[in-house]
């Protein structure tokens, strides 16, 4: 598995707290916040195995130990959108792994677990897992994938959900998701929901949720599409699902302190199936020490001025009613604001 580090990502450089679709045409257009400045990065994978791919398949595999029904689910998906979007994963997984990974469009195959399965994508099931010994086999020892959805996903940093449309009415749904470090919300709550209804708890997604069938119709039909998401949080956990054990992030602590602070950047990538009628989605955190990512002086003024154009409502979201005010004061010096 690669050695190299994360990417650090900054998209709050825009100095704007922002709600919206933010998509970039993945392999085509250029994201401005890549890396340590503010250049344009042309990004092309769909899937990123880096140096923290251990803690990624550790905490998955924790949750999976724990309750793997409240991270996953499927409804309504058909066999073939599910075979499009498991296909897609299995063979871009492979091509992305730089050799660790293998598909022979039947068989796939991590040397870093040491596991090989056999998988009928369209029905969706394990058919037969063999185990080996690997340099990440430990991780995954009494780990028993369910699926093959649930297998796949295991073999990936990224969590995954299957958005669906129906060909008739163009209702879309949330058909299917594994859904392993979610920031404090709960993967079931949205399983069989529509865009807008999997959106609305967020502060300021109101115009986000008018444009949801153009927006789907350019995932599903022009496509494929990286955008991001970010926030501050008080742990560097990557699971928060409600129900998970709690931990600092979720106690709300009152007060702010810079060294206990992470970014935290959710990068995703939409790709669509047309014939199959739905997109596959990838979420993947980013957790960065605070200190770290604004250790340049411009950029803790720009992540200042990002969390001063929240809404009180956004910032309510966020969880940070308490912290603000400590945090605006700590990035104002790091910034050498007057």
């Amino acid at each position: 598995m690669a050695q190299r580090s994360p990417i650090l990502y900054r998209p709050y450089l825009s100095e704007k707290y922002s709600v919206s679709a933010g998509l970039y045409r993945l392999g085509v257009q250029p994201v401005p916040f890549v890396g340590l400045d503010a250049a344009e990065v042309l990004e092309t994978h769909t899937f990123a195995l880096d140096e923290t791919y251990p803690a990624f398949v550790a905490s998955k595999a924790a949750a999976h130990a724990r309750a793997l029904h409240e991270y996953a689910g499927e409804a309504g998906l058909t066999p073939a959108l599910r075979g499009a979007a498991l296909a897609f994963v299995a063979r871009t997984l492979a091509a992305e792994s730089g050799g660790c990974m293998t598909w022979d469009g039947r068989h796939f195959s991590n040397a870093a677990l040491g596991w090989t399965a056999a998988l009928d994508l369209e029905r969706g099931t394990v058919e037969q897992l063999t185990r080996a010994s690997g340099p990440l086999s430990a991780l995954v020892a009494d780990t028993q994938p369910i699926s093959a959805l649930d297998f796949l996903a295991l073999n990936a940093p990224e969590d995954l959900a299957i958005l669906a449309r129906h060909p008739a009415t163009g209702a879309d749904f949330l058909a299917a998701v594994h859904v392993m470090s979610p920031q404090n919300w709960n993967p079931l709550d949205k399983l069989g929901r529509d865009f807008a209804f999997v959106h609305a708890p967020v502060a300021g997604s109101g115009p986000l949720n008018a444009t949801a069938p153009r927006l789907i119709d350019a995932v599903i039909s022009r496509g494929p599409f990286v955008r991001f998401a970010w926030g501050v949080a008080m742990s560097d956990r990557l699971d928060h699902h409600p129900a998970a054990p709690p931990d600092a992030d979720r106690a709300h602590a009152t007060a702010f302190n810079p060294d206990q602070a992470f970014l935290r950047v959710e990068r995703q990538t939409l790709t669509g199936f047309p014939a199959a009628h739905g997109a596959l989605f990838t979420i993947r955190p980013y957790i960065s020490p605070l200190r770290q990512a604004v250790a340049d002086p411009a950029h803790a003024h720009a992540l200042a001025a990002a969390h001063r154009s929240m809404t009180p409502a956004q910032v309510d979201y966020k969880g940070l009613t308490l912290l603000l005010p400590g945090l605006l004061a700590w990035l104002d010096q790091q910034a050498g604001a007057q």
